[in-house]
């Protein structure tokens, strides 16, 4: 048995009017395949390119290993420089990747290879963020903290991609005062008599190959594994539905704060009762007798 996902819709280009109409006002994804091969970046942007330009630059990086009380909230696991991280990712699978670099921030060079596109949404054009795998590492199921519009273009190789509404949250195992689902669910095979209620959840999947973009609705959960190493890009618009904006605001100000607290008040108790609760939540708010 597998998850209950749709294969994300794909074009090859869209226009504003379009986008707007049939894939941000009903909220939902999709795949453009060749929205970008205009952008110098389409051409230039690959791992050889990224060492040469950034190969000295002391890169942070993640891991896939469970939440620990003393980590900060998305404190690195490592530190390397870029040149070495690139060798790393070409030379052997490894889990390290690098999460939300703003890049353009240290390399203003880079802005040269792209334009940010007119969706008729207002990007923020400050935070470009950068996203660099190996391998068969992955991001854990997650949504992002501000509940952004997200436009991810992904460069070098292939990306599997899995995604969820907000709506499914009763069935994913949420982690509460958090922004991910249970670390130990393998959402590629998922064990379906240790998390039945996946199985009541409906969602999308994709292959992101060079050069496709993929937009992610508002607060859309989503899962990632690099098939092949690579790196994306993502670009942000401020969640516009009021509910999401509402719970962007309080994830920053007041979510984030409260679980550092209580990190730090009851140490790992914190994680294993909130990695119990998931479970409970999810079983109780389903009625579903365990």
């Amino acid at each position: 048995m597998a998850l209950n996902l749709q294969d994300i819709p794909r074009v090859k280009t869209i226009t504003k009017a379009d986008f707007l109409k049939h894939y941000f006002n009903p909220q939902k994804p999709i795949v453009i395949e060749q929205f970008i091969k205009d952008w110098p970046a389409y051409t230039k942007w690959n791992l050889d390119y990224m060492k040469a330009i950034a190969g000295n630059i002391i890169i942070p990086l993640y891991d896939d290993r469970p939440v620990d009380y003393k980590d900060g909230f998305n404190e690195p696991h490592a530190k390397m420089k870029m040149s070495a991280y690139i060798d790393l990712l070409k030379s052997e699978p490894t889990k390290y990747r690098i999460f939300l670099w703003n890049a353009l921030k240290e390399i203003p060079e880079l802005q040269k290879d792209f334009t940010f596109p007119d969706f008729g949404l207002r990007l923020m054009k400050g935070i470009p963020m950068l996203f660099f795998g190996g391998r068969n590492s992955h991001t854990f199921m997650h949504y992002d903290i501000d509940l952004a519009n997200i436009f991810h273009f992904h460069f070098e190789g292939a990306k599997q991609v899995i995604m969820f509404n907000q709506k499914q949250s009763q069935y994913l195992y949420k982690i509460p005062h958090s922004l991910i689902t249970r670390e130990d669910i393998d959402f590629k095979n998922p064990d379906f008599k240790k998390w039945p209620m996946l199985k009541k959840a409906k969602g999308y999947k994709t292959e992101l190959k060079h050069g496709e973009l993929l937009y992610m609705p508002e607060g859309y959960w989503h899962y990632m594994r690099y098939i092949t190493a690579g790196f994306s890009m993502s670009l942000r618009a401020i969640a516009r539905n009021p509910k999401n904006f509402s719970r962007a605001i309080y994830n920053l100000l007041i979510m984030r704060n409260y679980d550092n607290m209580m990190r730090r008040l009851r140490g790992q108790k914190w994680i294993d009762w909130k990695n119990e609760q998931a479970i409970i939540r999810t079983h109780e708010n389903s009625n579903l007798i365990v």
